[in-house]
């Protein structure tokens, strides 16, 4: 569920494109379901229309349940709507961040759950019928300078005595494929690859209404009371169930839950303009597979199915207080412009056509967070997505759609972990905005190495 901060389109101060409150996927469907007015009842109330309540709003209804989902925007207006769309299984989990933390058994299953993610995004996609230009060419995580190659090595290492599958390609491998030159080495997970989340949420949304799922949009959830039965106070109306799902991701600390346990992160993105037949030639990239790198901070490429290239992350946020404003991040959209022109410099100077901002929630071991709360353990919730929110929030949905119905999934039980506790204000603060900074110091001078290497070579 979305936290709106200003009602009316934001302007960027970005010279480079035009800054998209809605984010770059979505638009306000045209069915925008009404405001929730009055009293209604109903066997789950799920706040939160992003893939995580949606999933669990269809798997629920398939069980039998009558379901009511609550969303202060429109669906899709979240997270879920503005990713870079990465259908992608356990390339780029830190596996180092939890293993020593959870054991290796239970590492093992968090890699399986990851992984099985992929395979029920794309079962769901076939069941219901929803087309959103999913690409299965898998992802690559590929380096910009030699001294990356010993960290993906060793991510790789730990990752395949997980279970994670991974190649690794060399630069001939890399050339052999059409990627672009920037790009040195790389692991490949073959299963995976990106889609559009735009399309994809809207078509979970399409299947919910379809299957009689209530989904109140446009609706602010004020209050929720704990108890036997669940009793949601919106701002015009009032929801009431002997179980609530808060499928609310990075906002949930906004909600009074999750406050010690995970902390929204601000992710951009910019698009270009659609590529001409020429500037597609000159990238060579004919399978358009999935591109992020291992810096600390990473960063993500792909082309999509309209032709345009999007460039995500390079720069986080974190807002005191774990606040969520849909605000500008000009500073991010000026460093993912910069990378642009240097990964791509037979792009360079091309227009951008438009930038946008989200969040996601992680964990300080970037692991999931899911479980339930109340005096009757019948208030679930999920967050903590790490930016795997299309694979790992959809399979959630099926996950606690069992949980309700009393089945404990062998994944939804290695989930289950000890979560690392947050700092409080204003440490919190400090100690994230010093790790970001770190991070970007470190990447600022791997790029700066980068660069020098890729001078030397055009002279």
């Amino acid at each position: 569920m979305s936290m709106t901060y200003q009602a009316q389109e934001l302007e960027s101060h970005f010279a480079g494109g035009h800054f998209r409150r809605l984010g770059g996927w979505v638009e306000s469907p045209v069915d925008l379901q009404p405001e929730l007015e009055g009293d209604v009842s109903a066997d789950v109330i799920v706040i939160g229309a992003g893939f995580a309540g949606l999933s669990t709003a269809l798997e629920l209804t398939a069980l039998g349940a009558n379901v009511v989902v609550i969303e202060q925007e429109f669906a899709g207006f979240g997270a879920s709507g503005r990713n870079a769309g990465y259908l992608a299984g356990s390339m780029g989990i830190e596996f180092e961040l939890f293993l020593k933390r959870v054991g290796h058994d239970k590492a093992k299953s968090i890699v399986r759950f990851y992984d099985e993610g992929v395979t029920y995004v794309e079962s769901r996609l076939r069941e219901l019928d929803i087309d959103c230009d999913y690409n299965a060419s898998g992802i690559i995580r590929a380096g910009v300078h030699p001294s990356q190659e010993k960290k993906l090595r060793k991510s790789m290492e730990v990752g395949d005595e997980l279970g994670s599958r991974t190649e690794f390609l060399d630069q001939a491998q890399l050339r052999a494929r059409g990627i672009p030159p920037a790009f040195l080495f790389g692991c490949l997970q073959a299963h995976g690859g990106t889609l559009d989340p735009g399309k994809y949420v809207m078509g979970l949304r399409r299947a919910a209404l379809q299957a009689g799922v209530k989904l109140y949009e446009n609706t602010t959830l004020v209050s929720y009371c704990d108890g036997p039965a669940i009793t949601c106070q919106t701002t015009r109306g009032r929801a009431t169930a002997p179980v609530l799902v808060l499928a609310t991701n990075a906002y949930t600390p906004q909600i009074g839950l999750l406050r010690d346990k995970i902390v929204p992160f601000r992710v951009s993105a910019i698009e270009t303009k659609p590529l001409s037949e020429q500037q597609l030639a000159s990238l060579g990239w004919a399978g358009r597979e999935g591109l992020v790198t291992p810096h600390w901070t990473m960063e993500s490429h792909r082309l999509t199915a309209r032709n345009t290239l999007l460039l995500t992350t390079k720069h986080l946020g974190y807002v005191y207080g774990s606040q969520t404003p849909n605000i500008p991040d000009d500073i991010a959209y000026r460093e993912l412009a910069a990378t642009l022109n240097t990964r791509f410099p037979t792009l360079r100077g091309i227009d951008i056509q438009s930038c946008w901002s989200g969040y996601v929630s992680m964990a300080y071991d970037a692991l999931p967070v899911v479980g339930e709360t109340g005096t009757h353990h019948n208030i679930l919730y999920t967050a903590g997505c790490s930016g795997h929110g299309i694979g790992a929030q959809s399979l959630i949905g099926h996950l606690l759609a069992e949980r309700v119905g009393g089945i404990e999934h062998p994944l939804l039980a290695a989930l289950r972990h000890k979560t690392p506790k947050t700092l409080p204000e204003p440490l919190q603060w400090c100690a994230v905005n010093l790790a970001l900074g770190l991070a970007n110091s470190l990447d600022g001078y791997t790029n700066r190495k980068a660069s020098k290497i890729e001078r030397a070579t055009h002279r």
